[in-house]
């Protein structure tokens, strides 16, 4: 349901849902189900981690096909959002303070990428990655501003989005749960899905 209620909201209640909204589930699962039901999150922590990794590689490579640039930072947040799901299935210290780290660099970031989106959409009236190009020579302030979105977005070494996905990785590598390393190893996939889908829509608007 994200994609489309992204599409079809205004930019102000797009950075809302990615801001805020989009938090509750990772919010509810670290206060209540982790607390409350431990054993039983131990005994789901394979469909958990599954869940994560799927929602990792396929919100990427969905992304990395829209041409509406909204719906491709709204497919990315499902992908991001798959890490905080592993971060939390790992059950490992740095695990979990990679999801949270996760949950607030996405609620900067995405909320950030959604107003760079709106600010374009107010004055082209579409969102068609393949008519834009050029607005770097163009815009150029507003294209520094969006760079250091998409940058951090994409997991640049030094920005927040690095960092949580580091420790997401070295929390769920370290967990002493069956099929970690394996968890791990294919939900470094979404990296370098992450890193195309980004790289194109950079090329193609500016």
């Amino acid at each position: 349901w994200l994609p489309d209620a992204h599409v079809e909201a205004p930019t102000p209640i797009s950075v809302i849902l990615a801001g805020v909204l989009l938090k509750m589930g990772g919010y509810g699962m670290m206060r209540i189900a982790f607390p409350w039901f431990p054993d039983a999150v131990v005994e789901a922590w394979p469909w958990l981690a599954t869940l994560g990794i799927v929602s990792i590689i396929y919100g990427a490579a969905v992304a990395l096909a829209q041409t509406d640039w909204k719906k491709l930072v709204a497919y990315s947040s499902v992908s991001h959002m798959g890490y905080v799901i592993l971060g939390l299935a790992s059950m490992t210290p740095e695990g979990i303070n990679g999801a949270v780290l996760q949950m607030f660099s996405h609620g900067l970031l995405s909320g950030m990428l959604f107003l760079c989106v709106g600010v374009i959409y107010e004055q082209a009236h579409h969102r068609d990655l393949n008519r834009f190009g050029g607005l770097l020579k163009l815009l150029p302030r507003y294209t520094f501003v969006a760079m250091i979105a998409f940058f951090g977005s994409l997991g640049l070494p030094g920005m927040s989005g690095f960092i949580a996905e580091m420790f997401v990785f070295f929390g769920a590598f370290k967990s002493e749960l069956p099929q970690a390393k394996m968890f791990t190893i294919v939900g470094t996939i979404g990296i370098v899905l992450g890193a195309v889908y980004i790289l194109v829509m950079i090329q193609k608007v500016f």
